[in-house]
């Protein structure tokens, strides 16, 4: 069946304090595209979790959003920078000492000096957290999975049925197309007939011309080539694997071939029926557009 490549996916979990939340938008794109953004503090899992989502997804652009809450109070680490301490210490007694300043330096001098002391957030060890990362994780690519597939199977419907007229339309031209030659040997021997006297008609040279039109004008073979590449779209909806870029092949062969057709055909009637057909085929080139 197949798989759009548009999608939203979210997953959450609160483990170890804190709520991890994971939000999947997923949008067409030629190749495969992950973006990461993780908070600071878990940068160093952004390999992973881009490659697991390259493992579920092939195709497609998908932007990944990792935000952590604090889901419980938690004690803050005290910092404070003994050698910043010492060197303030030093100058402020040289100020002193420069000032004729008498006393101790104490406490209340260096204190309130900035710098000093820093308050930190614990540090996390992310091998713990990974775990629960990975569940999310799962969550979220399952979710953005689901709404893929459903969004495929309604392309896949759509698509399907564009083919089936397609087909329709390319047998009206199959039909068409010995009809064209006849009329032309009409349409040539009324001319002729008009404008020459019946004698001087050399039925020789007619049966030339119109071979040669019905040579010039033969489409069979686009015909045949048309036929094939709409069975091979219409099996290759069915595939497990991802085919949007063989449809998308298919879908240009079968358009070189219809503009040939018309080219060719030199007759009105094949020429609004190719019409039609290039016109469902932009439909379905803009549908595939969408198909991983």
């Amino acid at each position: 069946m197949l798989r759009s490549m548009t999608g939203y996916g979210r997953g959450e979990a609160t483990a170890l304090g804190k709520k991890l939340t994971i939000e999947l938008k997923a949008v067409n794109h030629r190749f495969s595209e992950v973006v990461v953004r993780l908070p600071k503090s878990m940068n160093q899992l952004e390999d992973r979790v881009r490659q697991y989502i390259q493992s579920k997804i092939s195709r497609g652009r998908v932007d990944c959003y990792f935000t952590v809450e604090e889901s419980a109070s938690k004690i803050m680490k005290v910092k404070v920078d003994k050698n910043l301490a010492t060197s303030y210490y030093k100058a402020i007694k040289e100020v002193f000492s420069e000032l004729g300043i008498s006393g101790e330096v104490g406490p209340e001098h260096i204190l309130s000096l900035p710098g000093l002391i820093a308050l930190e957030e614990p540090d996390d060890d992310i091998e713990k957290f990974w775990p629960v990362i990975h569940q999310v994780l799962e969550e979220a690519v399952g979710s953005l999975l689901e709404m893929r597939d459903k969004e495929g199977k309604r392309l896949q419907e759509d698509i399907r049925c564009r083919t089936e007229k397609i087909k329709q339309l390319n047998t009206e031209i199959e039909k068409r197309a010995p009809l064209v030659t006849q009329e032309y040997r009409a349409r040539l021997n009324q001319r002729l007939q008009e404008l020459l006297p019946e004698s001087r008609v050399d039925p020789g040279r007619m049966v030339t011309e119109v071979a040669f039109f019905a040579e010039r004008s033969n489409i069979t073979e686009e015909n045949v080539r048309i036929q094939s590449h709409l069975s091979q779209l219409i099996s290759s909806l069915d595939a497990e694997e991802p085919v949007g870029r063989k449809l998308d092949f298919l879908i240009q062969e079968i358009n070189r071939e219809v503009n040939t057709i018309a080219s060719k055909a030199n007759d009105l009637l094949i020429s609004q029926t190719a019409v039609e057909v290039k016109s469902e085929l932009e439909k379905i080139r803009e549908q595939v557009q969408n198909v991983e």
